[in-house]
């Protein structure tokens, strides 16, 4: 039975690390990256490289406050701490439901995508598998997590180190059967920019959003064995992941492929493998992007749970969630996880995915921005009530303080500013924010209380 215990510190290094790596490489980088090609073309590789730094300058303030103390509410307890109840319990319960919403989505994308490696189970029964083995490995114990997201990270990195090995040497001549097209399709056909700047910046919005999860290192950091060096090491690694990972292998695409390719849209790495001949590209992409989508799944519900928990601690969620069986594992908070996902399994069976999940995933599509402006605005904060002293001794500090912070939160609210005068983020954004508000509202309103109660005490 949940008792009102602890959760186990039982995360190895190893493990934080790799969950870490898994966190980059998600399905959007397989899937999603071929929309941004063809709208930006070979330049796309300059908009993966500029919004990668971004996100390493915010994995770097978030790595700070981690440090210097790890706590499995990450982001959302550093917020309460440093800027007040109200904005860790919106950021929480904000982050909580994009999880749950992405856990939901995922199990039908991955249920589709094993239909088409075996057509004869139906996608509903998929769905139901995934979620009930998944939610078993959450209930099971924080180092089955950690396994699963362990094994689940080393095949995506082998797929995307093989991927751009392979690309390098075709782009080297060093294949049979392939010729080499030097720098032809990266400036014969219209050049880098074919289309303009201004496709650039509707690519930017699609490259943000899919390097989310690389976050989940310090979520999971409450939970490791020697957080503070497990999340240097890990934070200190991400500028490496997203040059090589995401960087190294659109510039391989875009190489090997001419950017206006019909297969680029489609599924641009299985159009590179299938072009360099690889034997059944289709299915080894299939099976990559399923693991992907797995990974995103366990992440979810993981990320999830753990928001929970910590908000339930911090009495910013029903008591229940903050509860732990003897395994350190938080049950009430991964069955409220999960219960999304079994929810989205029931209407795959009766209704079509696209009457369930339309409203959903346009509310949670801006999160990323939300939860990255918090972490901002917190690193600030924090480092504002610091002495020089103390900010000397901090295990991992932010470059080049306070401007830097205050640089990234700029870039940030413009990204809020292109997706609200881009056509196809309005409606996102505009939903994503109501969400939020709510939440913040929530909040206030707690927090509000927790002062009047507080007050009437004394």
């Amino acid at each position: 039975m949940p008792t009102s215990g602890n959760l186990k510190h039982s995360i190895n290094t190893r493990q934080l690390t790799m969950i870490g790596i898994g966190g980059v490489i998600g399905a959007g980088l397989f899937v999603g990256s071929g929309k941004a090609i063809s709208a930006a073309g070979p330049g796309i590789v300059f908009v993966y490289l500029l919004t990668g730094l971004v996100i390493i300058l915010v994995m770097r303030m978030l790595a700070e406050l981690a440090t210097a103390s790890p706590e499995t509410g990450s982001f959302a307890s550093y917020a309460s701490r440093e800027l007040g109840s109200w904005a860790g319990l919106s950021v929480g319960w904000v982050y909580a439901y994009h999880w749950c919403v992405t856990v939901a989505f995922e199990a039908i994308a991955g249920a589709a995508i094993a239909h088409q490696l075996l057509p004869l189970v139906p996608t509903w029964l998929y769905s139901l598998i995934f979620m009930s083995a998944l939610t078993c490995v959450n209930l099971a114990a924080v180092t089955s997590f950690a396994r699963f997201e362990f094994w689940f990270a080393m095949i995506k990195v082998v797929a995307i180190v093989a991927f751009i090995g392979i690309g390098i040497a075709a782009v080297g001549g060093l294949l049979p059967r392939y010729h080499a097209p030097g720098t032809a399709n990266l400036l014969g056909y219209g050049g880098l920019f074919p289309n303009g700047l201004t496709p650039l910046l509707v690519a930017s919005l699609t490259v943000f959003f899919s390097y989310f999860g690389t976050e989940l290192v310090t979520i999971a950091a409450g939970e490791a064995q020697d957080p503070v060096t497990a999340v240097r090491v890990s934070m200190r690694s991400v500028a490496a992941r997203i040059l090589i990972f995401y960087v190294g292998s659109i510039l391989v695409i875009v190489t090997v492929l001419p950017w206006n390719a019909t297969q680029v849209t489609q599924s641009p790495y299985t159009a590179v493998l299938g072009l360099l001949g690889v034997p059944g590209a289709q299915t080894i992409m299939n099976l990559v992007v399923l693991t992907a989508v797995l990974s995103c799944l366990n992440s979810g519900l993981y990320s999830s749970s753990r928001m929970l928990f910590a908000l339930s601690r911090r009495g910013e969620a029903p008591r229940m969630l903050g509860k732990t069986a003897p395994s350190g594992v938080p049950v009430a908070g991964v069955l409220a996880a999960s219960s999304a996902g079994f929810l989205a399994v029931v209407a795959n069976y009766f209704l079509p995915t696209g009457a369930v999940f339309s409203f959903l995933l346009s509310s949670s599509g801006a999160i990323a921005v939300v939860v990255y402006l918090c972490i901002c605005a917190t690193q600030i904060a924090g480092r504002r009530t610091k002495t020089a002293a103390q900010i000397e001794v901090l295990p991992v500090k932010m470059w080049g303080g306070p401007y830097l912070s205050y640089t990234v939160g700029i870039i940030l609210l413009a990204i809020v500013v292109g997706m609200a005068l881009t056509a196809e983020t309005r409606t996102p954004l505009a939903l994503t924010l109501l969400v939020t508000a709510i939440a913040v509202t929530a909040g206030l309103i707690h927090q509000r209380r927790a002062v009047a109660v507080t007050a009437s005490a004394e």
